[in-house]
């Protein structure tokens, strides 16, 4: 059955660039961003990598963990890195997983069964199904997933946008509507009728439609 938003992530043990981790383990209280490359030494991927190492920090002020998985050996992410410090100005920051034998690719649906169990011989247009983005919670489910093609690079800002929409949304009982950046007017959520909103929103908030109310964003407690 294909992975789907809710799911509970499929735990795992693998070796990464900053040792043997058990994946629910790792995440621990925190939140996860989980992206996935098709192989090493590829130049989209060189890109994105360096990218999200500059963008820590706003990850981890928000209890966001960062984790990559490349279809390689971790020897080969370590060498990779070096070279995604040399073009990027930053050596990735977080864990990568090795995935020489394909063992995680296929638990998330990325790759099929039938792709058998080695990288070796494998080039990045055979493994291209394997870049996806995870947005996992702290309660393990799948919270986000988006699959890019391997020509498009990935907008990790747009990965943090959706986080802090994610977090908001977990604590008050509100939906964030299109485009909306931090800060910015929320949405009630239907199922919050106008009495229980009152208590919610004691400021009020502006009536578009019955179903269609603006308030603004709460703050976090």
């Amino acid at each position: 059955m294909a992975l789907q938003l809710g799911n509970t992530a499929p735990d795992f043990t693998a070796d990464t660039t900053e040792g043997t981790i058990s994946f629910h383990d790792w995440i621990g209280d925190s939140w996860a961003v989980f992206f996935s490359h098709p192989k090493d030494f590829t130049p989209v991927c060189t890109t994105e990598l360096g990218y999200v190492a500059k963008m820590k920090p706003e990850f981890d002020k928000r209890n966001v963990k960062i984790i990559g998985l490349s279809v390689d050996s971790v020897d080969d992410h370590k060498r990779w890195a070096k070279d995604i410090e040399e073009t990027q100005g930053t050596a990735p920051n977080y864990p990568m997983i090795g995935d020489s034998d394909l063992a995680v690719a296929k638990l998330y649906g990325m790759l099929p069964a039938s792709a058998g169990d080695s990288a070796s011989g494998r080039t990045a247009v055979d493994n291209a199904t394997v870049r996806n983005v995870y947005v996992i919670g702290p309660d393990k489910t799948v919270k986000l997933m988006i699959t890019y093609p391997m020509s498009t690079g990935r907008n990790f800002d747009e990965v943090l946008r959706v986080i802090d929409s994610l977090q908001l949304t977990a604590e008050h009982k509100v939906a964030t509507p299109v485009n909306w950046q931090q800060g910015e007017d929320v949405i009630i959520v239907p199922a919050v009728k106008d009495d229980a909103a009152k208590e919610l929103f004691p400021d009020g908030w502006k009536e578009v439609k019955p179903y269609l109310r603006v308030v603004k964003q709460p703050k976090a407690s």
